[in-house]
């Protein structure tokens, strides 16, 4: 049973993470998003998952140092930006972020999309940052399962995670599997569906069982399912809510009903049609 916020998954090459981290997409620099961390660290939050493109990672960096706790207790992740993957600037992309960051090295450093004709020699280079010991463990977000199998026709190193829209709502049953047999880590962003899990009957039913909000009992299913996981908010209450998930257990019948609204449907971009 998942029994606390400090609870992880072991990565492929062994590197403990968060099961429940916490997202900045679309959180300001500055005092929106150093307040927003500030509250996640002090609810108990160890996983902060920011990215070049969100233009807060300054702001992460300080409230991170601010916060008085050691480097190796936050696991933070980064990501590479879509404008740095089209001119080949990987290396120094990476190298802005961690000088941003304020930090000699990230946990781990992700490919935020597939740039078509790109992301492939953009692993290469991600494989030479990880041995260069900059960052302890690589990956991919919004690869789908063709991305996943170009990859590994060149790659030395599988991608240790796998980022990518994950909700009751679009569960890609394939991706999961693939991911798993590959012991690829499967991380779901807009877990919340951007507040949609509100609207939907059946999450609401679950959580009545259990005196829990829709949120919540999505957040357990998801973590039940061994997939990471990093709501986001900039509301110290809905920070709170999405960390008290710990004191109870879906049962089988329950983890069924949410499996069953999988209706393949995204709330942000297609990984084969972006335009970011």
């Amino acid at each position: 049973m998942i029994k606390s916020i400090t609870d992880a998954v072991t990565l492929a090459n062994g590197v403990e993470m968060p099961r429940l981290g916490f997202g900045l997409a679309d959180v300001p620099d500055g005092d929106p998003v150093i307040r927003a961390v500030g509250w996640a660290l002090e609810a108990g939050y160890r996983l902060i998952d920011t990215a070049a493109a969100y233009g807060n990672e300054r702001g992460v960096g300080w409230a991170i140092r601010r916060s008085g706790l050691r480097r190796e207790e936050v696991f933070l992740t980064t990501k590479l930006s879509n404008a740095d993957q089209r001119a080949g600037r990987v290396v120094e992309g990476f190298e802005t972020s961690l000088a941003r960051l304020g930090v000699e090295y990230v946990d781990l450093y992700l490919i935020h999309w597939p740039v078509p004709g790109k992301y492939v020699e953009t692993w290469k280079t991600l494989e030479q940052i990880y041995h260069s010991g900059r960052a302890r463990a690589i990956g991919v977000s919004n690869y789908l399962v063709h991305h996943l199998q170009d990859l590994a026709q060149r790659a030395e190193i599988v991608p240790m995670v796998n980022q990518v829209e994950f909700h009751p709502r679009l569960q890609n049953p394939p991706l999961q599997h693939y991911c798993r047999e590959r012991h690829i880590q499967l991380e779901a962003y807009s877990p919340l569906m951007r507040g949609g899990v509100v609207e939907v009957p059946e999450l609401a039913e679950v959580g009545r069982k259990y005196g829990k909000t829709p949120a919540q009992v999505t957040l357990r299913w998801i973590l039940q399912k061994g997939v990471v996981t990093i709501p986001k908010s900039v509301h110290r209450e809905r920070i709170l809510e999405n960390a008290n998930i710990f004191d109870f257990e879906l049962a089988e019948e329950d983890m069924a009903t949410i499996d069953r609204l999988d209706q393949d449907l995204r709330t942000g971009a297609h990984p084969d049609t972006f335009d970011l």
